[in-house]
């Protein structure tokens, strides 16, 4: 696939406080473990992130050196409850390794209908 550049203030991400700093990181990172550790709700929010935000998804999932489940992870995160990305990587550490491979196998998942959508775009 292509790699396709978006300037970042289109991207819905940077829009949405993805990557800015919180107050309260206690309370922000128990909810990211919350969430994340159901695997259901974390996977459908993910899909949910990739129809809602096209430009972020864009710019990173055509970028060969991006993490793409990870990102998939951090942007679902941040649309549904507004949990910005630093927060979801400390949150990430608290899971056990079976709800990590539940939430990658959800991202993959995710990430595969999203190629299969955009390959030929």
């Amino acid at each position: 696939m292509k790699r396709v550049y978006i300037p970042y203030w289109d991207w819905e991400d940077w829009n949405h406080g993805m990557w800015r700093k919180v107050q309260d990181e206690k309370l922000w990172l128990e909810k990211a473990i919350e969430f994340m550790g159901d695997h259901i709700m974390y996977g459908a929010a993910m899909i949910d992130v990739v129809i809602a935000w096209p430009n972020t998804m864009l710019n990173n999932l055509t970028n060969p050196s991006m993490n793409k489940l990870a990102f998939i992870g951090h942007c679902a995160c941040c649309y549904e409850f507004g949990c910005p990305e630093y927060v979801v990587r400390m949150a990430w550490k608290e899971l056990t390794n079976e709800q990590r491979e539940l939430a990658n196998d959800q991202a993959r998942t995710v990430l595969n209908i999203w190629i299969d959508e955009n390959e030929n775009n």
